[in-house]
């Protein structure tokens, strides 16, 4: 586990045969002002460049949530198997998942 902006980032490396130095990833990042998650994916393992996209509103998804937070993060040695984890992560079971995982982030109002 990494530590991140005082959250927990946790890897997971999906191993295959190819490569391991080109892999992709798929994350989640939080936004404490809208108190959303955003799940993406990315081809290339530099997974900052993304999150300073994310930050620097020049990604039209997520330009009122900044400040973005890195709160997990996953390897796959090719982009089709990263792609199919984060459509599943975008279904109702992998939103649960993702509460399940990652509710004591959420705020707590009320």
């Amino acid at each position: 586990m990494v530590e991140s902006g005082g959250l927990v980032c946790q890897r997971q490396i999906r191993l295959g045969r190819k490569n391991l130095n080109n892999m992709s990833k798929i994350y989640i990042i939080y936004s404490k002002k809208t108190d959303k998650f955003y799940i993406g994916s990315t081809r290339n393992e530099n997974i900052d460049i993304r999150l300073k996209a994310h930050n620097s509103s020049k990604t039209r998804s997520t330009k009122y949530g900044k400040p973005w937070i890195l709160i997990y993060e996953e390897k796959f040695v090719n982009y089709t198997q990263a792609r199919k984890r984060e459509l599943f992560l975008k279904t109702g079971i992998g939103r649960q998942w993702i509460y399940n995982n990652f509710k004591y982030i959420k705020r707590r109002d009320g």
